[in-house]
């Protein structure tokens, strides 16, 4: 059965009181939430379909377009900057989005998903808020340490991920193998662009407290996590920069650590050819971790 997709707009204030634009994705029952935390150079507008098939599970779906993209730059002019606070005002968006959501379903636990740099961000906040959510979903994910250490000559742009795929149809071909979820990325206006220099290096910034292996510890040990790639993402170096990620976890002491891995995946496995195969796979897992927590199945499985 296929539930209706109430699709809800909003705005809300972080910490330093700057509006980020918000979704929500709901249907008549809720037993439990996930947060998105989109990528560079899109917007949460383009997870509508995935909202879609855990809404149909019986989720929730909260995401925030970052600053400097989506709904919450000032202008197209904005896109790419994420203000004065840099890279870490985007975990504190998140955080707040988390606790927006928490008071809207009370008793409702969080699972945070995090793609690409939205898995940055990811990383940054169960730093400081692993408390808050119940589980965390890293997608497209690297050691962003590696992959910056590995980074020679000028400014990165998303386009230098192509390379490896080169020559190809479009620059944009990285993102996955399904050529009509490229085409609808690039005639995106809201896609496609690089955050600015400034950005970038905030983010960088960020780096030395991501790699700590002594502030990783202040992580709940018991903090579920999954891990999703494509064995094909230039963004962790077709795996070189993923595995070394989980191993961090690991020596931090998480012990509730999956992993997947989809041979010939690209960097964006929900829009990939098998995408259904993705989503069901990130459904069981959420269903996991609601049943270790005695939640109730959704009535559709039990």
């Amino acid at each position: 059965m296929t539930i209706d997709l109430d699709e809800s707009l909003f705005a809300f204030s972080s910490a330093d009181s700057t509006a980020i634009a918000g979704y929500r994705w709901q249907g008549r029952s809720v037993r439990g939430i996930v947060q998105i935390a989109h990528g560079m150079g899109e917007h949460a507008g383009r997870y509508r379909r995935v909202a879609r098939a855990l809404v149909n599970a019986g989720y929730a779906v909260y995401a925030n377009d970052h600053r400097g993209h989506g709904r919450t730059a000032a202008s197209r002019e904005a896109l790419g900057d994420f203000g004065p606070d840099g890279f870490p005002a985007l975990a504190q968006d998140m955080a707040a989005l988390t606790r927006l959501a928490m008071a809207q379903h009370p008793g409702r636990p969080v699972l945070l998903f995090g793609h690409s740099m939205g898995s940055y961000a990811a990383q940054l906040y169960i730093l400081d808020h692993s408390s808050l959510i119940s589980g965390v979903i890293l997608s497209g994910t690297a050691a962003f340490d590696l992959r910056a250490a590995a980074r020679t000559g000028g400014p990165a742009k998303l386009e230098d991920n192509n390379a490896q795929f080169e020559p190809a149809r479009t620059s944009f071909d990285w993102l996955s193998r399904d050529q009509a979820e490229v085409d609808t990325y690039v005639a995106d206006p809201l896609c496609g662009f690089t955050v600015t220099a400034q950005s970038a290096r905030s983010m960088g910034l960020s780096n030395a407290r991501l790699a700590d292996q002594t502030v990783l510890q202040g992580i709940r040990s018991d903090l579920p996590m999954y891990l999703l790639t494509g064995d094909s993402d230039p963004v962790n170096n077709n795996l070189r920069w993923f595995f070394p990620l989980m191993e961090r976890y690991r020596q931090a002491g998480l012990y509730d650590l999956s992993c997947h891995v989809y041979g010939a995946g690209r960097h964006e496995m929900l829009n990939e050819t098998n995408r259904d195969e993705v989503t069901t796979n990130l459904i069981a897992w959420l269903d996991r971790v609601l049943a270790q927590r005695g939640e109730p199945a959704h009535p559709a499985l039990a």
